[in-house]
């Protein structure tokens, strides 16, 4: 078979999903990526892109059904970058993601013989997200149904991200992966802001005032935050909405203003103004209590990130003499974790709100254990002075950058736990340090249902040198 063109109509058998969604079929070799397909599909499919080496491709129709598809109960879930995977059933889905780690430590770490545990599930399927940023877009992204109908009304938009689309937004009335009162407070924002008269930003001409809208949700003290990202201070305008916001929703603990004149479409500002409250809210996970301010990391799943802190305490296999290194060490929540079982724990982060969070989470839990410092890893000296029995590493998707890699390897403690979101860095990472480590077993644990994303912990041991 010749290789196929973009605008091809190719019948396809999905044999496998791809990392990042997609259902993925061969033609003589040649592979092509079919987004929403799943395995045990039969589709007609359209290619979309032609690659070197590799085809997209959208489905035109489906064939014959895989047994592990459901209906999906959200109407933007075939078009919206929010989820991926409504449609497959959630058994199915953590089998995914098995598959995903384990392929990946063979293919890019080159480890062999690694166990990887079932996967974790989530305690909750749907609602279960305590955190979610919603953009604003003076190009809204339409819908099939809407495309011969009026175009009055497509220069404002609130919502998600369009996949491959940084520029198009696809307005939602409601996410179901917040709790309802999330979708409600959305559309107050959203109301507010199309009656005002300040314009939304545009991604392209960098130009407006909106910008982003995110919720925090406390999933203990059922209270919100509403960070509202703007391109300029408006203060009349803000204390308008957060009037508003506070009056139809008691719920609301903290209503922030980040200001962001940049031109990155990012929703963290260059500062902030609090207009109601004291611009952070508390969570439990577990038994403590962590304060987490606007910008502040903390896993987006409450429930499942109780799983994920307790797999990384059974992996630590903690001594009362041990002294710990947490890098990336967040608002502490892995360091608060461990504080009961150890000397002393300490953790280095970057973000200078977050240590500050992390400083106050372990005071109000009454943890005296505990040490936080503001750096960047790589040039954070602590190696020189604090030789940690355990190292803890919990890094962004791109995982650990080589010199912090070496910095641990030279550090050489006894144990790493390695908690990452991201199977391909893991499995780069874990190929380096398998020369100095052996790797006994991971566990995955999902925090992000309907979505390929997936958490997974390593336990690391030292070689005994023969």
């Amino acid at each position: 078979m010749k290789t196929p063109r973009k605008g091809d109509s190719l019948e396809l058998d999905i044999r496998k999903v791809a990392y990042g969604g997609q259902g993925l079929a061969r033609r003589d070799n040649f592979v092509i990526f079919i987004r929403g397909a799943i395995p045990g599909d039969r589709v007609h499919a359209i290619i979309s892109k032609k690659r070197r080496g590799f085809a997209e491709a959208r489905v035109a129709a489906l064939l014959s059904a895989s047994p592990d598809r459901v209906e999906a109960p959200c109407p933007y879930s075939p078009y919206c970058g929010g989820c991926q995977w409504q449609h497959v059933r959630y058994e199915a889905q953590l089998s995914y993601k098995k598959a995903f780690l384990e392929e990946s430590l063979e293919h890019i770490g080159g480890l062999q013989g690694v166990t990887v545990r079932r996967v974790l599930p989530s305690p909750k399927k749907f609602h279960y997200r305590n955190k979610m940023e919603f953009s604003f877009s003076d190009r809204r992204w339409l819908l099939p149904d809407e495309l011969d109908q009026d175009r009055t009304g497509t220069d404002f938009a609130l919502g998600l991200h369009v996949p491959g689309s940084y520029s198009k937004v696809l307005a939602i009335d409601a996410c179901l992966l917040q709790e309802q009162q999330g979708n409600e407070i959305l559309r107050c924002v959203e109301n507010f802001a199309r009656k005002s008269e300040a314009p939304v930003y545009g991604m392209k001409s960098h130009q407006g005032f909106w910008r982003f809208l995110t919720l925090r949700h406390s999933v203990f003290h059922h209270k919100w935050m509403v960070n509202i990202v703007t391109a300029e201070e408006r203060p009349d305008l803000m204390a308008s909405l957060t009037e508003e916001l506070t009056a139809r929703f008691p719920s609301i603990k903290t209503v922030v203003n980040n200001i962001n004149q940049r031109k990155a479409s990012i929703a963290v500002g260059q500062r902030e103004e609090v207009l109601f409250g004291d611009g952070s809210i508390e969570d439990r996970i577990g038994r403590f209590l962590f304060r987490i301010s606007a910008n502040s990391f903390f896993q987006t799943n409450s429930r499942s990130a109780h799983l994920l802190y307790d797999q990384v305490v059974k992996y630590a296999e903690p001594k009362a003499t041990d002294r710990v290194l947490d890098l990336y060490s967040g608002t502490g929540t892995i360091p608060l974790y461990l504080a009961d079982h150890v000397e002393q724990v300490v953790g280095i982060e970057i973000n200078e709100s977050a240590v500050k969070d992390a400083e106050r989470n372990a005071r109000e839990n009454g943890i005296a254990n505990c040490r936080f410092i503001c750096g960047d890893i790589r040039k954070t000296a602590i190696s020189r002075t604090y030789r940690p029995h355990l190292v803890l590493v919990d890094p962004p998707r791109a995982g650990m950058h080589k010199d912090v890699l070496e910095q641990v390897l030279d550090l050489a403690p006894e144990r790493i736990v390695y908690v990452s979101c991201n199977p391909a860095t893991l499995a780069r990472d874990l190929g380096i340090m398998s020369r100095q480590y052996d790797i006994p077993e991971i566990q995955p644990v999902d925090l992000f249902p309907h979505t390929y994303h997936i958490e997974a912990v390593a336990r690391l041991t030292r070689k005994v040198c023969s």
